[in-house]
């Protein structure tokens, strides 16, 4: 995306900048919301599985906030070496958290179906922070590696010169490509094993449980199923360079136009999904959404502030 810097009018610059920033706004608009519902209730707060549903979408807040910033510094504001690092440090870190978050809330609704009996003692919220604290740690140490490595084969001069600030650019060694390529496949690998598994299991489950138990169990395989395609559309930021270049081969005019096209739906729109997957399709949840933020919370406030105005002869 940083890569259009100079090849885009001020028009298209503008353009470009005000659509991501308006996506950015709403989509972190609608996800505040799910947060705030979530921490004026206490019952959330004390259930892992929404203790988990949280954490990815302030993760999916922090990396959409950082990268629509980072697109908007690069066509205003130069950045140099170390700015950038930190920045590019926090996106890739976030980013990778996703997918681990993913994997962790369809081992627990695995847990919750096919083990119930042990769910109260297995999935606890103490244990959800301790392993949103580990995925926190696993995602943190190759982002880090990857400083390190800059560190070890730049001269620290390098930090004082403007960059254009992308990934690809800043880190194009080889170590850098192999370390890339090997955390990608393990960490991808892992979490589409997880869901796999979890899935047909919770499918297997389905069919085997009893009539009462069944929506529940229906409702757990339909969301790790979502949670699949949520874990593909987080894999296209991954692939979104051999898009780019696939396209830009075939379209090189409308270079700008693709690789800004391919940042909206690879970064930005996905962060749309959490919200959507669990806000929406949870009852517990949707509904107290509804009481702060719906026509029936809107409208007991403005009864009660009725009844406080006293009324005039």
């Amino acid at each position: 995306m940083n890569t259009t810097k100079r090849q885009d009018s001020f028009n298209d610059a503008f353009t470009k900048n005000f659509v991501s920033f308006a996506l950015g706004f709403i989509i972190n608009y609608i996800n505040g919301m799910f947060v705030y519902t979530y921490f004026k209730s206490v019952v959330f707060r004390q259930d892992p599985r929404y203790v988990l549903y949280i954490h990815l979408v302030i993760n999916d807040m922090i990396m959409l906030t950082v990268t629509v910033m980072l697109q908007i510094l690069t066509y205003t504001v130069p950045l140099s070496f170390a700015p950038c690092c930190v920045i590019i440090l926090i996106s890739m870190t976030t980013n990778k958290n996703s997918p681990l978050n993913l994997a962790g809330m369809a081992v627990e609704r695995y847990i919750a179906v096919c083990r119930p009996l042990h769910h109260s003692q297995l999935c606890t919220v103490q244990r959800a922070y301790a392993l949103i604290a580990l995925i926190w740690a696993v995602s943190f140490i190759p982002s880090i590696s990857d400083v390190i490595i800059l560190l070890l084969v730049q001269p620290l001069s390098v930090f004082t010169k403007n960059v254009i600030c992308y990934p690809s650019f800043l880190y194009n060694t080889p170590y850098h490509e192999t370390q890339s390529l090997v955390v990608q496949v393990l960490l991808f690998s892992f979490v589409f094993l997880t869901l796999i598994v979890t899935y047909m299991k919770v499918l297997y489950a389905a069919r085997a449980v009893s009539s009462s138990n069944q929506a529940s169990a229906k409702n757990a395989h339909n969301t790790i199923l979502l949670h699949g395609v949520q874990l593909l559309i987080c894999m296209l930021s991954y692939i979104s360079p051999l898009i780019n270049l696939i396209l830009v081969t075939a379209w090189p005019h409308k270079r700008t136009i693709i690789i800004f096209t391919t940042f909206l739906f690879t970064n930005l729109l996905p962060r749309l999904l959490s919200p959507l997957i669990y806000g929406v399709r949870d009852q517990k949840l949707s509904s107290h959404f509804r009481v702060h933020f719906g026509c029936k919370g809107f409208k007991s406030r403005g009864k009660s502030r009725k009844r406080r105005v006293p009324e005039k002869h």
